[in-house]
């Protein structure tokens, strides 16, 4: 899938968690048929792609074994990509990228950003896929002490230019790059907001940007302690605004009601209410 190939809207990202302790649905869908499943209802709720990943980056989490996360994710992508789905996988090895290409995956979501293995990015390019690459500061069992800045929003931009301006020297197509500023990755519930609201300084490094917010922590506090699946409403919110300003795609748990938030944001920007400041060129049609 390339980047710019969008229905002229943003598009949904479907989460798909095969592993036994993702932060809010862990164990659910930890068998390849209940995350095979998952992934069906989700195309059947309007995803775009569904992001299949067999290693949990909740913060703290430990890591698992290549052979473990391999043996999760591509009978998943195997059978979802059978079926006609846009697949993505979200990992932070390369072997594992190469795998699930393999099996029929066209992006790879790299939570890391290409720091997490020396080898992603050149097998990225080499693998001619789609590449998602987060601002990341270290592994989940850390980052939460990772999260001083004195500038985040500037602070984000310089790294996630970095992190660019690797993978293009890497070789991986500019047309098949798109940025993520990794809201929840070694930041603080404060310094979420304030990136959020200062997103068109992300945009302005030049790569679509993808945002992951579906039930994350920051949310629950603001909901006064609200575990996961109590945060869906919320989760919803915000697509909503980040529709409107335009950004690539979001990555959600559940996306029926985000797709349908789209669909409003879409009509009242057909109708002149809605203009689009961080990615004008996913805005419109």
């Amino acid at each position: 899938m390339r980047q710019r190939d969008e229905p002229g809207r943003t598009l949904v990202m479907g989460i798909v968690n095969v592993t036994p302790d993702s932060f809010s649905d862990g164990g659910e869908f930890a068998s390849t048929a209940a995350a095979v499943a998952r992934g069906r209802a989700l195309l059947g709720d309007g995803a775009d792609v569904i992001d299949v990943g067999g290693e949990s980056t909740r913060p703290g989490a430990a890591r698992v074994e290549p052979a473990e996360e391999l043996r999760r994710v591509v009978p998943v992508i195997r059978e979802l990509a059978a079926d006609g789905a846009v697949v993505s996988v979200d990992t932070t090895r390369a072997e594992v990228a190469r795998a699930a290409v393999a099996a029929g995956a066209t992006m790879v979501n790299d939570v890391s950003g290409g720091l997490g293995d020396p080898a992603m990015v050149a097998t990225v390019a080499e693998l001619g896929v789609g590449y998602v690459a987060m601002h990341w500061r270290g592994p989940s069992a850390v980052m939460q002490r990772l999260s001083r800045y004195d500038d985040v929003v500037a602070e984000v931009a310089d790294e996630l230019a970095q992190r660019r301006d690797s993978a293009l020297a890497a070789g991986v197509a500019a047309d098949r790059l798109i940025l993520d500023p990794g809201i929840g990755f070694a930041k603080t519930a404060e310094q979420n907001w304030t990136l959020l609201a200062r997103l068109a300084d992300l945009a302005a490094l030049g790569c679509p940007l993808l945002v992951g917010v579906s039930r994350k922590r920051f949310l629950g506090e603001l909901l006064d302690s609200r575990p996961p699946k109590g945060r869906d409403d919320a989760s919803v919110a915000l697509t909503t605004v980040l529709a409107a300003e335009g950004v690539w795609g979001v990555r959600t748990h559940t996306v029926r009601a985000h797709a349908d938030a789209i669909a409003v944001v879409q009509r009242l920007r057909r109708e002149g209410l809605i203009g689009g400041a961080v990615g004008s060129e996913n805005g419109g049609e």
